[in-house]
């Protein structure tokens, strides 16, 4: 795994060039003068907080007040999280960071005209090819649901696995079949890291633009440009490998892909992206303690909720809105949901009813 692991954390860059994230695990951190220091049984590396912008404290790590303090005073995020980022716990703000990030995406979540402009740059920017322009917000969603498709009967027809689309129940885990089962458990580590980002970049993981009503909506917003890319080709392979612990398995894999594919790097940039931001440079450093333990188990996450549209209505999610027939492919067949049970989505199960917005405000769609 290529993971730029140094042993002098004064080499840090600095906070103008960017994005500094330090992710850290097995270690104990406390503070030296106007810095932090991290302590293992191999000694210990001293860190400059103010090149730091956000330090990611893995499992096995322990931080003392003062060492928090230290930190908050530098402006610098803190992030309890899981295995190199695959779970996200809770996290501090630095009382010195500005609230321009957080300012920007509740105007563009406020207004009817940035919110559409927002939904678009989501959904153009899964699509390499670009996406014609003049094209509704429902026809946007269903060359995404022929995108998501084609991509799942691609890897099913790769790896010789049986697929017979997207649906688990949440009360009955063990009645899915193991793909469902290991998409499930990659996508929970993907909603993990993208909360890392978007919390500890200043961002709000509630004020969604595709999904709406739930505390994480922009955490799903997010994780979405990855799937096809990163969760879909991990899960479809671990079952491949075989199907015991295939949850702890494809937990494995996502955790070292996503630093192979330097995936936190790339979401900070796409999240201001998506808010009319510049993107901004990011960069992340690992600092290893003693070894972390092999087998993490951790929870599979939470499920999103509705979709917005343009008039201010909702959708339910959870479902695939590419055209009921597609070309069939020629490898293994792909079942087509009935139009009253159109196979559902990652996780998105719960209905919810929301009020409609008033036609003529533009600047508050709900």
């Amino acid at each position: 795994m290529n993971e730029p692991v140094i042993s002098d954390l004064s080499q840090l860059p600095r906070v103008a060039d960017g994005w500094t994230f330090l992710y850290t695990e097995k270690v104990r951190v406390e503070r030296a003068d106007y810095a932090i220091e991290l302590r293992d049984k191999t000694g210990r590396v001293h860190v400059p907080t103010a090149a730091l912008s956000v330090l990611m404290l893995g499992p096995g790590s322990t931080i003392t007040h003062a060492a928090v303090l230290a930190l908050a005073e530098s402006g610098c995020s803190i992030v309890w999280c899981g295995e190199n980022g695959c779970r996200f716990y809770a996290s501090g703000l630095g009382e010195t960071r500005r609230a321009h990030h957080l300012e920007a995406q509740a105007a563009a979540w406020a207004s009817k005209t940035k919110h559409v402009e927002a939904v678009r740059r989501l959904y153009t920017m899964r699509f390499p090819e670009g996406l014609a322009e003049g094209l509704t917000i429902e026809q946007i969603r269903g060359h995404e649901g022929v995108r998501v498709r084609e991509a799942y009967a691609e890897i099913a027809r790769e790896t010789g696995i049986g697929w017979s689309g997207r649906a688990y129940r949440r009360g009955d885990w063990g009645a899915a079949d193991p793909v469902n089962r290991a998409l499930s458990a990659a996508n929970a580590c993907l909603y993990g890291v993208c909360h890392a980002a978007i919390v500890a970049t200043g961002f709000s993981p509630g004020l969604g633009f595709v999904h709406v009503g739930k505390q994480l909506s922009f955490v799903y917003d997010i994780a979405d440009l990855y799937k096809v890319d990163v969760t879909v080709p991990a899960a479809f392979r671990a079952v491949h490998e075989g199907v015991d612990n295939v949850e702890s398995r494809v937990r494995r894999t996502c955790r070292d892909l996503f630093h192979s594919s330097r995936l936190l790097e790339r979401i900070v940039p796409d999240i201001q992206r998506v808010v009319g931001l510049v993107p901004e440079r990011a960069r992340l450093v690992v600092h290893r303690g003693e070894e972390a333990p092999a087998d993490v188990e951790e929870g599979l996450g939470e499920v999103p909720g509705a979709l917005w549209n343009e008039d201010g209505s909702r959708t339910d999610g959870g479902q695939n809105f590419g055209p009921a027939k597609i070309p069939a492919p020629t490898g293994p067949s792909i079942a087509k949901a009935s139009a009253s049970e159109q196979s559902r989505g990652d996780a998105y199960e719960d209905d919810v009813e929301w009020p409609l917005a008033s036609s003529d405000d533009d600047e508050a769609p709900f």
